[in-house]
């Protein structure tokens, strides 16, 4: 095994552009041929990660072992019928994993709250272990950044976020219209999303309640500050009626608003429903984010506001000139009777291209200096130009009727992330690697600083480092609990 990282060690050398952490030298397991099975390990096998047990076990990869902090979720392995699974070994503590099997393993999955994102990951690529990490790619600006440097420096492993779009064709489409010059250069971007589905908008639930015998509490806290485990608003408005609220406080859903936990709205979605952006632009870190309108926090807001309007200001770059990128979340306020309405989302203006057409409930309008785009859903699942008599004349005026394909399509999201652990593909195959995903998620993740400083913050753009607000840097980086940061780093 190999040697821990101390917090001090950790802290001591982390450093805003990149770091230059202790050298760990990987164990490479990658398998090599394309008729071999992945030996998988998961992090989390319950909610979300049941997509990725099922896909691998579908796949007839081998299960080595698993943890999730809640054993009434380790259904998601040990029931599945795939040979070998019902044998694999359960924990609640994802370190056991590493502890116990590392020559066991060469592939992990890492889907579990935001929070717990980085150290898995980290720990898995820096011991030679090909990493899947669920969307946002991490809880802060620096841990997305340290884990693209991961990526770069173990050059022999292969690394994928959750985003699924990025295997579709939708953005593609988008890009081959505007490589072909269907809307000219770019000037902005406006994205919209339904989030957040979860209470937000909240201080500290005051109330705690018994940990269920089923939960591993220290486990599930893990890198974040340790707080009383809590099942139940009584407090918070939309406990009027609590039985529309599903989601008990923090595990195992509404996490994702409370900001020591999840990214809210941003967190959650924009790595599908910006992913274009990123594709499309390729932009450095922007000049500037601010919130351009935002909900009033609750006093003592342990969570992120029920809503706001965003905006990124990005430099030109490789010739295409500067764009704006505008982020809708949320709603302006909670109603009387605790609940969000329609009538009060953010939601950008409608274009007069639409016409009688209705918008969509998530999507993209790009603008250009020759015409507007309209992209459909949260994964980017159609792209075109507005109006429609736009679009059709404009494909009828290309050669063959038809648009030049630039982006080589893909076998389907998880196809990329295992073709290129086999060695079937390079590894760069599996598009939404770290080296993309990282910087991505790491831009993202500025509007939550915003959110928190309620101000406009200007950055480096190669780095992200905030020039303006200097005290907004410590919101860059958390330092993990004792004993919960990476096993291992080499970056």
């Amino acid at each position: 095994m190999a040697t821990r990282t101390t917090r001090r060690t950790f802290i001591q050398h982390v450093g805003y552009a990149g770091a230059s952490l202790p050298v760990l030298m990987p164990a490479l397991v990658r398998a090599q041929s394309a008729n071999s099975k992945l030996n998988v390990a998961f992090v989390g096998t319950g909610g979300r990660a049941a997509a990725h047990t099922g896909q691998m076990s579908n796949m007839g990869q081998n299960c080595v072992c698993f943890a999730d902090v809640n054993k009434g979720a380790w259904g998601g392995v040990l029931g599945k019928k795939t040979p070998g699974w019902s044998d694999a070994k359960g924990y609640t503590d994802w370190r056991k994993i590493f502890e116990n099997h590392e020559k066991e393993i060469d592939t992990v999955f890492v889907a579990v709250p935001d929070h717990t994102h980085f150290a898995p990951s980290m720990t898995a690529v820096s011991l030679g272990k090909n990493c899947y990490t669920e969307k946002p790619l991490c809880w802060s600006v620096k841990e997305c950044q340290l884990l693209a440097a991961a990526y770069h420096k173990n050059d022999k492993v292969v690394t994928q976020m959750g985003n699924q779009g990025h295997a579709g064709s939708g953005w593609r489409i988008a890009y081959e219209l505007y490589k072909a010059g269907a809307i000219g250069d770019v000037v902005e971007f406006h994205t919209w999303t339904n989030r957040p589905v979860w209470p937000q908008g909240w201080g500290r639930p005051a109330g705690t309640n018994d940990v269920p015998d089923s939960l591993d509490w220290e486990s599930w806290i893990g890198a974040a500050e340790m707080r009383p485990y809590c099942s139940d608003w009584t407090e918070a408005p939309f406990a009027k009626d609590q039985k529309d609220w599903k989601h008990k406080v923090y595990h195992p859903f509404a996490w994702r608003g409370v900001r020591d936990f999840g990214s809210g709205a941003l967190g959650d979605m924009a790595c599908h429903t910006t992913d274009g952006i990123h594709s499309l632009m390729e932009p450095d870190y922007p000049i500037s984010v601010e919130p351009v309108h935002v909900s009033p926090p609750v006093k003592d807001a342990d969570s992120y506001q029920i809503g706001g309007i965003y905006k990124w200001e990005y430099p030109a770059k490789d010739g295409k000139p500067a764009f704006k990128a505008f982020w809708y979340e949320g709603y302006k306020k909670i109603g009387d009777d605790g609940r969000f309405h329609d009538e009060d989302k953010y939601f950008p203006d409608k274009p007069e291209e639409l016409g009688d057409r209705n918008m969509p409930r998530t999507g993209n309008i790009i603008v250009g200096t020759k015409g507007k785009m309209l992209v459909t859903g949260d994964y980017w699942n159609s792209a075109r130009l507005i109006p429609e008599e736009k679009h059709q004349e404009f494909i009828n005026s290309l050669p063959n009727k038809k648009l030049p394909e630039l982006v080589e399509r893909s076998p389907g999201h998880h196809e990329e992330f295992v073709m290129a652990c086999r060695g079937e593909k390079p590894r760069e195959f599996s598009r939404s690697n770290w080296g993309y995903a990282g910087p991505m998620t790491a831009k993202i993740q500025l509007g939550n600083v915003v959110a928190r400083v309620g101000k406009k913050i200007e950055c480096d753009t190669k780095t992200g480092i905030i020039t303006n607000i200097k005290e907004a840097n410590d919101l860059l980086w958390r330092e993990p609990r004792k004993g919960w940061g990476p096993l291992a780093m080499n970056v």
